[in-house]
């Protein structure tokens, strides 16, 4: 027996609540419908990316079983029967506040980009994945980011079209401070997020990053300015997270306003630790989130009140 529209639902939340992090902080402060909603995307993501990651497996194998799975949420989406919770609660999501089926499948080719780009082998075992320049890099956060900004805001609700590039721009300000983050996280895995072109400017080479990785040498100026560099842009894109708030419906602008909140706090955590990202991994404390959220839910509260 296939599972209902509400125990899917709540197979979504529980996955969201389990894996979410900073995400899930925000969705608690969406009225029930938007929040099942971003659970069940969030739920769909989180599935491909864990495809796209497994590292126990080869990539080949990878990228057939994230075909399949793909294939498979195609034959739901259009209506056939299935037993993958995920899948029913995402397309009730997807009729109930009309998401294109292209922005789901960008979704799913932003988690498996790295699935098709050149990856190190046994025989060249310090190639790294990269990308050239920014606007290259710019092309994958919007896949991996942005994307999800433009399901989200049909999710929360708009009319201003111009809320869509806020959207994009605001989703390149997240993955930015990911980037900034995991920068030891992704040397270790392979892969290089920071342009070359920017590299290149500041005078580091990849094999100056990865020494600093592997905990040989300390943070010396000119890989200091490059992050600071990429942290300023950041904090470029964030301004549209600013502009964006006003042009969402009111009941979602306390989600959204809590994680913009968060994220932007976690690149001035990165700021206030002097940009030393290879020594341990920049986080947010779980108090701050908490009292962001707090803000975040008195702020849906009042919305309520006013609007009872």
């Amino acid at each position: 027996m296939n599972p209902s529209v509400e125990d899917a639902y709540r197979a979504c939340r529980e996955i969201a609540r389990r894996e979410a992090k900073n995400f899930y902080y925000s969705f608690v402060a969406l009225p029930r419908a938007k929040r099942d909603a971003i659970c069940a995307v969030y739920a769909f993501m989180r599935h491909a990316d864990d495809l796209s990651d497994d590292e126990s497996l080869p990539i080949a194998e990878r990228r057939d079983r994230m075909a399949a799975w793909i294939d498979a949420w195609h034959h739901a989406s259009q209506g056939e029967p299935t037993a993958d919770p995920v899948f029913i609660a995402l397309a009730d999501a997807q009729a109930r506040f009309q998401i294109s089926s292209q922005l789901l499948d960008q979704l799913v080719q932003g988690t498996a980009m790295d699935l098709h780009r050149d990856q190190p082998d046994s025989v060249h075992p310090l190639q790294y994945d990269t990308y050239e320049t920014f606007d290259d890099l710019y092309r994958y956060c919007y896949l991996v980011a942005s994307v999800v900004g433009l399901v989200c805001i049909r999710i929360f609700g708009y009319t201003d079209p111009g809320a869509e590039k806020l959207a994009e721009e605001t989703g390149i300000a997240f993955q930015l401070t990911n980037i900034l983050r995991d920068v030891r996280e992704d040397l270790e895995r392979g892969r290089v997020y920071l342009p070359l072109e920017d590299l290149e400017s500041h005078s580091v080479s990849i094999q100056d990053l990865s020494k600093l990785a592997q905990g040989k040498g300390h943070l010396t100026l000119n890989p200091r300015e490059l992050l600071e560099m990429e942290a300023k842009r950041a904090e470029h894109y964030y301004e549209s997270g600013r502009a964006l708030l006003p042009l969402i419906s009111a009941d979602a602008r306390p989600a959204l306003w809590v994680l913009i909140s968060i994220y932007h706090c976690l690149l001035k955590e990165i700021e206030r630790h002097n940009y030393e990202v290879f020594a341990k991994r920049v986080q947010v404390s779980t108090a701050k989130k908490l009292s962001i959220l707090a803000c975040g839910m008195a702020q849906s509260f009042f919305n309520r009140i006013r609007g009872s």
